[in-house]
C-alpha cells in the first residue's frame, strides 16, 4: 500500500440550532490556504494523542476530538457526551481520488449536537466566517453554486434535511447505526461515488439491477439513490 495511502483519525462535528421551520446547522468557511481550503465545512479535525483520556475506543475519542475542534474553531462549549455519533467516512485509495496536490486520507466520525445559544466566535485565521443555515438552503447555495462543499458534507445535509427541530434529529441520531461511507468511485460522466450496499461497490458496474447507494456528481447537480 503506498504510504500516503495510511488513514488519518479524525472527527467532524454538526452543530445544530432549531430554525423557523427545521433545523439549522452550523457551517464555517475554510482559510484558502489549509487543508480543503476555501470550502464550508463542518467544526472538524484530526485526533490528537491527548484526546479522550486514554479512551481506546475510536467512536468515544472522537467524541473529545469534534468537542475539542469546536471550542477551538467556534468558540462554543459542547461536552463530548452530549454528541450522537452519526456516520463514519472514509475516502478512496489514493490512486483514485480525482484532485491534485498533496493527497491525506482522514478515517471520520461525523457527530451530532444542539448548539448552545453562545455567540459564534471564529479566529479568522484558519476560519474565515461562518453562517447559520438550514440543511436545505445550504444545498440549494451549493447547485446555485455560491458555496464549495465535499461529498460527506453534501450528504450529511441531504440526510439533515427536513428534520423539524433539533430534539428530533437527535432523537434519530440516538438510535440509528451510523452507516459507513467507505468511498468508491466510477469513473465516468458525470463520477459517481458508491458505498456499501451498492450493486456497484464491488464490481463498478453502475447498471446492473439491484440495490442503490451512490452520488452521482452531474455538473448541473448532485443526485444521490439510495434504494
Amino acid at each position: 500500500m503506498d504510504e500516503t495511502d495510511e488513514l488519518i483519525q479524525a472527527a467532524t462535528a454538526v452543530l445544530v440550532r432549531d430554525g423557523a421551520d427545521d433545523v439549522e446547522v452550523l457551517m464555517l468557511r475554510r482559510n484558502s490556504k489549509v487543508a480543503f481550503g476555501g470550502m464550508w465545512v463542518f467544526p472538524g479535525g484530526r485526533v490528537d494523542s491527548d484526546d479522550g483520556d486514554g479512551e481506546s475506543d475510536a467512536v468515544e475519542v472522537g467524541r473529545h476530538t469534534a468537542a475539542r475542534e469546536i471550542a477551538e474553531e467556534t468558540g462554543l462549549t459542547v461536552a463530548p457526551h452530549a454528541l450522537e455519533s452519526w456516520s463514519h467516512w472514509e475516502p478512496p485509495l489514493t490512486k483514485e481520488m480525482a484532485m491534485a496536490g498533496k493527497r491525506r486520507r482522514y478515517s471520520t466520525w461525523f457527530y451530532v449536537g444542539a448548539a448552545p445559544d453562545v455567540e459564534v466566535a471564529v479566529d479568522g485565521g484558519e476560519i474565515l466566517e461562518h453562517q447559520w443555515w438550514s440543511a436545505a438552503e445550504a444545498l440549494r447555495r451549493f447547485a446555485a453554486r455560491e458555496i464549495e462543499i465535499v461529498p460527506p458534507t453534501w450528504i450529511t445535509l441531504h440526510e439533515l434535511a427536513g428534520y423539524p427541530s433539533v430534539a428530533e434529529a437527535l432523537a434519530a441520531a440516538a438510535v440509528r447505526t451510523p452507516p459507513m461511507f467507505h468511498t468508491k468511485p466510477v469513473p465516468g460522466d458525470p463520477v459517481t461515488l458508491v458505498w456499501d450496499g451498492d450493486v456497484a461497490y464491488e464490481s463498478g458496474d453502475l447498471g446492473a439491477d439491484g440495490p442503490r447507494n451512490r452520488l452521482a456528481m452531474h455538473r448541473d447537480g448532485w443526485v444521490y439513490d439510495k434504494r
